[in-house]
Order: structure tokens, then C-alpha cells, then sequence
């Protein structure tokens, strides 16, 4: 993930040195309002490359499994879904996808790959099919699942014990059990053992992987090279590419724990280990600007920079915190409704066509990236679905001086958490609260007992009368409003739930990706570059590997 939290709070007031960063949004325009379609990677993701809320592709989540947990899971972006990368692919664009996928990859075999971003509109793909996670770096304390696999674990060692006990009583004659009874009782736990440690003891190889394209390059991936690989095959990408048109999505594993940085940057700046990576991750912008440059290509290159979500406040490491800081936003990753969780860093540049050194205040979508891009390429859009993004060009060139989302809906999962309203006309931005999470301790401001806030059950408050905040005076969601101190309150609760209502007139079934059986690993899908279960290999190699 792209760092997390509004630039200007985010970059600036923590003084990171980002003159990459700094450098792009004084040469393009700079979105203050930008917002991802979800809170957490895999939905937010899926959002972004189809233009559409993650619910309508069945991406959203009514479990606590937001995401996906395993490459050997049968979940993905659906294949008849059609991505960005499909639209310019076919207007004769060269695609490529460098960096983090985290959208499936096997639906009934190990090699089927009908969620790869190969068979999403790719051209090329290198880098990881799954995301960043503590267990792919050798010391690191376990992230994936940990409560799940802490109780297996628990049931285990219960299990065992109770059948030494059983052995201990047959053997003194203290219980007169049969030999079967025994037997049976440990043959169940052994396979109970086997049926859940094969999964969540061997993390690192079945989801620390690199791919090129279908093959597998490095599994289990070595983590501390692999910002040097996705900056080498970026920059190698746009020379193979540079007399062409091409579309380039560089998807750093930057900025996520367990923030791994080279050596290069460790130490270098004022804000620990997070700080050090953000300004690794700025360099290596830097290196593909260059490149960009370099190839002659800067006048004529349209240039995006986001984040697919905010900051991760419950991340910490010995009370170090290890996650982001989301400036004067309540909440952040994993929360649907507050700012903290969803309002990203937007920046564009287009040197002669975008004016530079522009701010933009105006409600803005990473799924707006959708149908700007398309119309750029002259491509043509599914007419055959709703796209929730709106074509961004005639706001950044400053033809027209409001977005063209009225309202926009902010899911935690499947749940519809909060509304946003941008009254037409009006100076007013309003947002209303349907569902918040309920922070552990009470008043932290996070989930820190859980590590990450849950969307439904006991874990969430529900409002009714729904918070109302204006945004255009309350950023920061800390005054709720109320019949007695807005006269408009109850008329403007009445426009959201209108307007609720026919958002949901627009949603149709379909299939959960991310239910419990398909996010659920099985060997028979899993990726592996040797014979299973025996998957290891490293086709990169040793050479070139100091970081460009």
C-alpha cells in the first residue's frame, strides 16, 4: 500500500522528507478530498480497478475475513468483471502490474489462474499475488489469522493432553478404557492438528511468493530485496515500452508492516521505522519519475499517485507504532465510515494538459480512476453495469468546479457504515453516521485490543438517529450535529436515506468471494514452483541485487 492519511497531514506536520512526493503535487493537482471505496486492501483494490463499490462485485465481506487470507484460496476478482487495464489493453495499450496484486489467483486448479492479473488485462505481471504480511519476514510475530490459529492451537494441545491422560490411565489400570477408544482419539486429533497447522505453520510459503507472469520466481519471497526488484522491473518497463503506449501500475509493498526498508534508508529519518520507509518508497518514486523523464515521456505521461486506504493505528511493535498517523482524522484502516479509514493521498500531473500547483477540495473517488482513464484511451465502458466512478478530466483541467458525486457510500464490508452528501449548489458537505466501530479501550481512538475494528455485531454502535457531521467546517467528525443545534438535520437525514434507498435499488446478487469457504486455503490451489508439498525456489538470484 501507497502511504496512508491526506498528504498535507500526513507528510508534512510528521516533517517526512518527501521531495518526490512534494515535488509530483507541485507540478500537478492535488486532491484534499480523495476517497477509497473501502477501508482494508483486497475491497479497496477491487474497487479501484473496476470503478465500482466492492458489494456490486462480490468483494465486500459479511464475515470478519475483510480480506483475502490465502493464495490457495478460491476467492478473486471474478473474471467478468473488466478492469481499467482491460479498456487500454484493447485500445492497443501495452499493460503491466508491478508490485502487489491481492485480487485471487486460482479458482478449481493450482494453475488455472482466473483471478491473475494476467487474465484481468495485464500484459505483464511481476511481483506479489498475495500482500506483505510480518509472516514473510523470518522473526516477525504472526498477523495472518492469529486469534484463529492461537485457539487451534489451544484445542491441540487440550486434544494431546487428553490423550497422554487416557494413555496414563490405561497403562496404571486407572481407567478402563479400550485400546480403540485411544487410538481413534488420537488418530482425530492428529488429523485435527495436521488439517489447520498445514495452513497457518507454513504462512510464509504458501503466500510470500513472487511471480513473473504465471511462473513463480521466489517462494518463500526474500522480503529485504524486494523493493530493488519491483524498482528494476518498473524501470525496465517503461524503456521496453517507451515507443509505445503503455499503461504502468506500480504497487508498492511500501508502506506495510512489517515495513521492510533497505538498509540504505534504515535510521535516516526522524520517525523510526515507518518514517524510514516512507522516504525509501519516495526515493523510489523519484527513480521511476526519472525514468519517465528520462525516456522522453513526462509531457505526454499521466501520472497518479493514491493510497488504497488510511493509516493502520492499532500497528505497533514494543509500543512503537508501526501504522501511519491520519493527521486530524478520526479512525483508520479497517474503519468503513470515518475519515482516518478512507480519505487517501490523491495526486495528478500532466504536464501542459493538468495546471500545476493546483488544490482541489472537491469529493473525489479512487474509483473516479476508472472512467478517466478510459476516456483518455477513447476506450468504451461495460454498458452492462453501474460504474461508480465519475470521469475526472473536466475537474482537473478546471472546465467545471464541483465533482460530480453528489452522494458516496462508505461500506465496512457489506455494511453500509456512513453517507456522504454533497449538497449541489452548496458549501455544505454533510456525512452521516449509521454504524461506528466501538474503540477498545473506550475513548483510544482505535481497536487496539483486537488489532482491527470489526463492521457488525457487538463490536459496532448503530445510530438512530444517524451521527451527522458537516464536513466543511468539522473535518474532523468530533461535533455531531443535532435538531437543535442544525435546523436542517432532520431534511437533510430525509435526502440520505432517499438516497440510500436508491443506491440499494442498484445492487444486485452475487456470488461472495470472500465467504468462508472461499477464503479458506486449499493445497489443491495453492501456487507452488516445486512438487507440493515441497515448494521452494529462488529464480532471481544473488546478482544485482543492491538496490538501483
Amino acid at each position: 500500500a501507497l502511504p496512508s492519511g491526506t498528504l498535507d497531514n500526513y507528510l508534512h506536520m510528521h516533517m517526512y522528507v518527501t521531495p518526490n512526493i512534494d515535488q509530483l503535487a507541485k507540478e500537478g493537482v492535488k486532491l484534499t478530498q480523495h476517497i477509497a471505496a473501502a477501508p482494508l486492501c483486497t475491497p479497496s483494490r477491487a474497487a479501484f480497478l473496476t470503478g465500482r463499490y466492492p458489494i456490486r462485485s462480490g468483494m465486500g465481506s459479511s464475515t470478519k475475513q475483510r480480506i483475502l487470507y490465502w493464495i490457495g484460496g478460491s476467492g478473486g476478482l471474478p473474471s467478468n468483471e473488466t478492469t481499467f487495464a482491460r479498456i487500454l489493453q484493447q485500445q492497443g495499450y501495452t499493460t503491466a502490474l508491478i508490485g502487489k496484486w491481492h485480487q485471487g489467483v486460482n479458482c478449481e486448479s493450482h494453475s488455472d489462474h482466473c483471478h491473475h492479473p494476467l487474465n484481468h488485462g495485464f500484459d505483464y505481471f511481476y511481483g506479489m499475488p498475495f500482500t506483505l504480511v510480518n509472516e514473510c519476514q523470518v522473526g516477525e510475530n504472526p498477523f495472518l489469522n492469529v486469534r484463529v490459529s492461537t485457539k487451534y492451537w489451544l484445542y491441540s494441545q487440550i486434544i494431546a493432553l487428553t490423550v497422554l491422560t487416557l494413555l496414563i490411565g490405561k497403562l496404571t489400570g486407572l481407567f478402563l478404557v479400550k485400546w480403540k477408544a485411544i487410538i481413534c482419539f488420537a488418530l482425530c486429533g492428529f488429523l485435527f492438528f495436521i488439517s489447520w497447522f498445514s495452513s497457518y505453520g507454513f504462512v510464509r510459503y504458501w503466500n510470500c511468493i513472487l511471480m513473473r507472469n504465471h511462473d513463480i520466481s521466489e517462494q518463500p519471497m526474500k522480503p529485504e530485496r524486494a523493493a530493488s526488484n519491483v524498482l528494476k522491473e518498473a524501470v525496465s518497463f517503461i524503456e521496453r515500452n517507451k515507443h509505445g503506449p503503455f499503461l504502468l501500475f506500480v504497487s508498492f509493498l511500501h508502506v506495510h508492516t512489517p515495513l521492510v526498508t533497505t538498509e540504505k534508508f534504515l535510521g535516516k529519518s526522524r520517525h523510526g521505522l515507518y518514517g524510514d520507509n516512507v522516504e525509501e518508497m519516495d526515493w523510489m518514486v523519484g527513480r521511476i519519475l526519472d525514468a519517465i523523464d528520462k525516456a522522453g515521456l513526462k509531457n505526454n505521461t499521466f501520472t497518479y499517485f493514491t493510497s488504497d486506504h488510511g493509516g493502520y493505528l492499532e500497528a505497533h511493535k514494543q509500543n512503537v507504532p508501526l501504522g501511519g498517523w491520519n493527521g486530524i482524522y478520526k479512525g483508520g484502516k479497517g474503519m468503513g465510515g470515518w475519515e482516518g479509514g478512507i480519505r487517501v493521498p490523491g495526486i495528478f500531473r500532466w504536464p501542459g494538459v493538468l495546471p500545476a500547483d493546483t488544490v482541489i477540495d472537491e469529493p473525489t473517488s479512487l474509483m473516479d480512476i476508472y472512467p478517466t482513464v478510459a476516456h483518455l484511451a477513447a476506450g468504451i465502458m461495460p454498458q452492462d453495469r453501474v460504474i461508480d466512478g465519475r470521469n475526472l478530466m473536466p475537474l482537473l483541467q478546471g472546465k467545471v468546479q464541483h465533482s460530480e458525486h453528489e452522494f458516496m457510500f462508505h461500506y465496512c464490508g457489506l455494511y453500509l457504515h456512513a453517507v456522504r452528501w454533497h449538497q449541489k449548489d452548496s458549501a455544505a458537505l454533510w456525512k452521516a453516521h449509521y454504524t461506528t466501530p466501538v474503540f477498545q479501550p473506550e475513548g483510544a481512538g482505535g481497536c487496539y485490543i483486537s488489532g482491527i475494528c470489526s463492521c457488525f455485531g457487538e463490536d459496532v454502535t448503530h445510530h438512530d438517529p444517524p451521527l451527522l457531521f458537516d464536513l466543511s467546517s468539522d473535518p474532523a467528525e468530533i461535533k455531531p450535529l443535532s435538531p437543535a443545534t442544525e435546523p436542517l438535520f432532520d431534511t437533510v437525514i430525509s435526502r440520505i436515506e432517499r438516497a440510500v434507498q436508491e443506491h440499494h435499488r442498484t445492487l444486485t446478487p452475487v456470488p461472495q468471494q470472500l465467504s468462508g469457504y472461499n477464503n479458506m486455503w486449499k493445497p489443491w490451489l495453492q501456487p507452488c514452483c516445486g512438487t507440493f508439498p515441497f515448494c521452494w525456489c529462488d529464480k532471481e538470484g544473488d546478482s544485482d541485487q543492491k538496490i538501483l
